[in-house]
């Protein structure tokens, strides 16, 4: 029970955050209005399923491997979206490939999936407006696959015309940006068990050719990515041995392997947020 009580308590108290911040995407002030906070629930909803999925995945993944691993903790923060995330925290090793790609990818995949639904739900309810092109505002980056959700869904935006993103369908946004930060080849990042579980050695020129990457982008395009390598930096590049190494994977585990770069392709954003 005591196991439980503080990721319960922090699961709340980011149910109260991430409401909040879907209040204020709403347009509601919550200075006059505090009460109304609650109407804030399409987001915080959906952004905490993903979340929830994301991390269940990888609990559930690492029990089937009998690898300790602690239920999930949500941060609750004052930010636009009403937390930092969440995580599980390994209380014992992984001990074979198949495990690692196994503990890596769940987590992802099941967030994907809730992401991409949480999407098509939230733009079916989303408004396209016109831009003011003399006004400065705050535009989200695309990725491939929203890019292409977005066709799919509104068809194509006219000229002098954006997409307004229901709440909803911004959770999903948010959902997809944090699987591919995740899905990262880096340390032990998702990516990273994976890249390391598939090529081994490898995982050492590939973990330091990505972070030279993100850096680059961070000078080019977006200054959050120095920011993000400089955490990975902070938090290690390089990715402990494991006990056992197979001489093979299975064609199984090499297809999530594959299947975890597309994704990762599919929805990475080199340029997030501008205005």
């Amino acid at each position: 029970m005591k196991k439980s009580l503080v990721p319960l308590i922090l699961f709340i108290a980011t149910i109260f955050t991430t409401l909040f911040a879907g209040a204020l995407h709403q347009g509601i002030n919550l200075l006059k209005e505090p009460l109304r906070f609650w109407e804030g629930y399409p987001f915080s909803i959906s952004i905490m399923t993903i979340l929830l999925g994301h991390e269940l995945g990888h609990y559930f993944a690492s029990k089937a491997h009998n690898t300790k691993a602690t239920l999930p903790y949500f941060i609750p923060a004052p930010s636009i979206i009403g937390t930092f995330g969440a995580f599980i925290k390994m209380k014992s090793p992984i001990f074979t490939r198949k495990a690692l790609i196994d503990i890596g990818a769940t987590g992802p995949i099941v967030g994907f999936v809730l992401s991409v639904i949480a999407s098509i739900i939230g733009l079916k309810m989303s408004k396209i407006i016109p831009i003011n092109q003399e006004e400065e505002f705050f535009i989200l980056g695309d990725s491939i696959l929203f890019s292409l959700l977005v066709r799919l869904t509104l068809g194509n935006i006219p000229e002098g015309q954006d997409v307004l993103l229901h709440s909803v369908a911004f959770a999903g946004w948010i959902g997809l940006f944090v699987t591919s930060m995740n899905l990262l080849p880096v340390g032990q990042l998702d990516g990273g068990h994976i890249a390391y579980a598939l090529f081994g050695r490898w995982h050492y020129y590939i973990s330091r050719s990505i972070l030279f990457i993100i850096a680059a982008l961070g000078v080019f395009y977006w200054y959050g990515w120095i920011v993000w390598a400089l955490l990975l930096v902070f938090l290690g590049v390089d990715h402990p041995p494991i006990l056992i190494w197979e001489n093979r994977l299975s064609t199984g585990r090499k297809i999530i392997g594959v299947l975890s770069l597309i994704i990762f392709i599919l929805t990475f954003i080199p340029t997030p947020f501008k205005f």
